[in-house]
């Protein structure tokens, strides 16, 4: 990304002169960077700004393909994805157990209620953003396409911590996001399978083969480019070994979060996501415990309102059944370090014990 940065002004890989053409080049390598650690063929990627934007103009497309057709959405799904369905389309709530976990069976008995008005889209996350949940996705794709259903993955959280195989998943439209993989922000793909055309979200040029308007953003899609490259070295063995690696630092969060009075793990602690682990924190909110745990050169977060940007408490651990002000959201990276764990195992104790004293 440095080189591209530092280039300044640089050609529209939109045109057929030289210096166009090389930056074409490098936008294409990127393309099948991304797709290689996918499991696609490059052309299904649609570079984005972000999962975010992949994830409206996947619903957008849908929509507008079948309009006045219902949206089936979890509660649980990121508000990108509950947002831009609300917006455009009527929406039919799937439910999730304690887990956060969306039931097959549940999308099969949707899909059949809404037979006569028809379903434009049916969305099932990978795997949950806030408790790290992985979803029965292979069954609900199943469901939805054999229902004749267009249905939308939002991979974001699981892309570049667990082997997609998106090939094999065959999902009309998945979403990622360059920047929880290890990539920088403000770029994304929406990943479409092969011979669906949908309606682009952004229209007035013919770029992404007309399928994304607006000049690519290379600096952001090299990098983008290189991180899935990273990962996807050895035939995926760097991403194998950081999620072993991940799984064992976060079972040491949950091991030390746990030995204290009142703490529990929230969401499947089995089938989760190697790097995220969420926990229900017993006689204290979770923003003082936040507070304490900064002080102490720990970043943490939580689903409570006065804890995020959103003036709502987090909806995804309200479909579950836990409380949002008393949750903690813990997650590791490829900068974790195990001084890291336990610099969060000696503050916790403390923090938690010293607030709950000061209740009486």
């Amino acid at each position: 990304m440095a080189d591209w940065l530092a280039e300044g002004p640089f050609g529209d890989p939109g045109r057929v002169h030289g210096e166009g053409q090389r930056v074409r080049v490098a936008v294409e390598e990127a393309r099948e960077q991304v797709a290689g650690l996918l499991g696609v063929r490059p052309r299904q990627v649609v570079f984005t700004s972000g999962a975010t934007e992949a994830a409206n103009a996947a619903v957008w497309g849908a929509t507008r393909r079948r309009p006045g057709g219902v949206v089936l959405c979890a509660d649980v799904e990121h508000s990108a994805v509950r947002d831009a369905s609300s917006r455009l389309a009527e929406v039919a709530v799937l439910p999730v157990d304690g887990h956060g976990r969306i039931d097959p069976g549940g999308v099969v008995e949707a899909l059949r209620r809404r037979s006569d008005a028809g379903v434009a889209l049916v969305h099932c996350q990978w795997a949950n953003h806030e408790v790290g949940t992985v979803q029965p996705v292979v069954d609900v794709v199943t469901a939805a396409r054999n229902a004749g259903a267009l249905v939308h993955v939002d991979a974001a959280a699981a892309a570049g911590q667990v082997d997609l195989r998106l090939a094999d998943l065959d999902a009309d439209l998945v979403s990622v996001s360059a920047h929880k993989l290890g990539g920088p922000p403000g770029i994304g793909a929406l990943v479409v399978r092969r011979g669906l055309r949908t309606e682009p979200l952004l229209v007035g040029g013919q770029e992404e083969r007309a399928r994304r308007a607006g000049m690519e953003n290379v600096p952001g899609i090299v990098g983008f480019g290189a991180a899935a490259e990273a990962l996807a070295a050895g035939d995926s063995q760097l991403l194998v070994a950081e999620g072993k690696v991940a799984r064992a630092r976060t079972d040491a969060l949950v091991g030390a979060a746990t030995a204290v009075d009142g703490v529990h793990q929230v969401g499947d602690p089995d089938g989760r996501l190697p790097h995220l682990v969420c926990l229900g924190v017993d006689g204290v909110e979770a923003e003082p415990v936040l507070l304490g745990l900064d002080r102490a050169g720990v970043a943490a977060h939580s689903g409570s309102a006065c804890s995020s940007e959103s003036l709502e408490p987090s909806p995804v651990l309200a479909a579950m059944g836990v409380d949002p002000s008393h949750s903690l959201r813990l997650s590791v990276g490829w900068s974790t370090t195990d001084d890291d764990v336990d610099a969060f195992a000696a503050a916790f104790r403390p923090v938690v014990a010293g607030l709950r004293a000061l209740r009486g």
